[in-house]
């Protein structure tokens, strides 16, 4: 004969978790229904999870990983964090983050914010996933780099201005110039001049952040080989929209800082809410960095990346 609970007892604790997990009643009023003490009702629970009769399980929605979002919030001193689960090819991972991201910013975004959106291939895919925003203006922080099939921040702050029905900020312009003066005449322009006034009323960015390797920054993939020396000899591990930063987090100064139409370090720390959408574990430590900085405030990302960085964290 088994040792275990026997027929009676199994129907009474199956009584009391059903009561209790599906009826919401209270312990102590099952225990006067049924003509037990609540430290038997409390005890009949207690056995009816460790034996399998109660199983409770919590179920990931939208591909988040919610336990591993957690940890990795709390180990990083993160405000938000969202990690999914998708697969390893680029695009496939780099939507499902914009995914994520979009439902993140429509539900952390007020009526008082002002947001800011500058270039990047995370930052589009955010933006198509978009269902609807509060009435805020929206605020171009960068030129755009070109790349095959990508949208410019133009198409981008405009799509999101017209789904909120604010005003759109916005300009053309390259992200990087052939040479300083060149950029010093770009952000002279009407335009652009109007659109980077606006920044110190941002109160919320979203934004890509890239490695200083090759593949995993498209201003790394657009310039000389004589640039990227350049920049890693400054001590850059990463960037975000074209500020470089160390392995600490410290923005840099660069040969390439000059060149660019983007917004200045000092206006990227002076943002309150800063959300970075990032896909491909390779850029573990410029993401790493960018929180140490802090740069970021709050990420979205993959779950390959997540578990990278919370063992980098020590978690």
């Amino acid at each position: 004969m088994s040792a275990g609970p026997g027929p009676a007892q199994l129907v009474l604790a199956a009584d009391v978790a059903r009561r209790y997990y599906l009826h919401d009643e209270r312990k102590v009023d099952i225990a006067a229904s049924l003509g037990i003490s609540r430290f038997k009702v409390a005890r009949l629970l207690d056995e009816a999870r460790s034996s399998g009769l109660v199983r409770i399980e919590i179920v990931n929605q939208w591909s988040i990983e919610s336990e591993l979002s957690a940890r990795l919030r709390d180990a990083l001193g993160l405000r938000h964090c969202v990690v999914v689960e998708t697969e390893d090819e680029p695009s496939v991972a780099r939507a499902a983050v914009g995914r994520a991201g979009a439902a993140l910013l429509s539900e952390i975004i007020g009526p008082h914010d002002v947001l800011g959106m500058p270039w990047a291939r995370s930052v589009s895919a955010l933006v198509h996933e978009l269902a609807e925003l509060p009435r805020v203006p929206v605020v171009q922080l960068s030129g755009s780099q070109v790349v095959a099939g990508g949208e410019s921040p133009v198409d981008m702050v405009r799509a999101a201005a017209r789904l909120a029905g604010g005003e759109a900020y916005v300009f053309f312009a390259p992200l990087v110039l052939d040479d300083a003066a060149s950029a010093r005449v770009l952000l002279r322009q009407p335009a652009v001049s109007l659109a980077m006034r606006q920044v110190p009323r941002v109160t919320l960015a979203v934004l890509g952040i890239g490695s200083w390797e090759p593949g995993c920054s498209t201003i790394y993939d657009a310039v000389s080989q004589q640039a990227r020396a350049a920049v890693a000899r400054a001590g850059a591990v990463g960037e975000a929209l074209g500020v470089f930063f160390d392995d600490e987090g410290r923005p840099l100064r660069t040969e390439l800082t000059d060149r660019m139409v983007t917004i200045t370090p000092e206006a990227l720390s002076g943002i309150p809410e800063v959300l970075g959408l990032v896909s491909g574990v390779a850029k573990a430590a410029a993401v790493h960095a960018a929180v140490r900085g802090p740069l970021v405030s709050s990420l979205v990302m993959d779950a390959a990346l997540g578990r990278e960085l919370l063992e980098r964290a020590g978690g």
